[in-house]
C-alpha cells in the first residue's frame, strides 16, 4: 500500500512540476514569436505563468521586453524543474 501511495504522490509532483514548468515556456514561446497580446490563448498563458513565475517575473530588468521574458521566465521554468527533481527524490525515498 505504502508504494502505491508513494508511486502516486511522485506521478502528481512530476506531472504539476512539468506542467509549471511547460506554461513558462509556452508564455516565452509565445512572447518571443510574436503572438497577439489580445488573443485568449496569449492572454491566457499568461494570466497563469505570471503568478507561477514567482519572484523571477521581474528579477532582470533589460530593456528589450523579449529578452526580459526570456530570461525570467525561463529562469522560473527551471526553477521549477529544479523543485521538481527533488520533491520527486524525497518523495521516492520515503518507499
Amino acid at each position: 500500500m505504502r508504494t502505491r501511495v508513494v508511486g502516486i504522490a511522485a506521478g502528481i509532483v512530476s506531472w504539476v512540476g512539468l506542467a509549471l514548468a511547460v506554461v513558462l515556456v509556452v508564455h516565452v514561446v509565445l512572447t518571443v514569436g510574436g503572438a497577439n497580446p489580445g488573443n485568449p490563448i496569449t492572454t491566457s498563458v499568461k494570466a497563469v505563468a505570471e503568478p507561477v513565475a514567482l519572484a523571477f517575473r521581474d528579477l532582470f530588468s533589460p530593456e528589450d521586453v523579449k529578452l526580459r521574458v526570456i530570461v525570467n521566465f525561463g529562469l522560473a521554468a527551471v526553477f521549477w524543474l529544479a523543485v521538481r527533481a527533488i520533491v520527486l527524490k524525497v518523495v521516492r525515498r520515503l518507499n
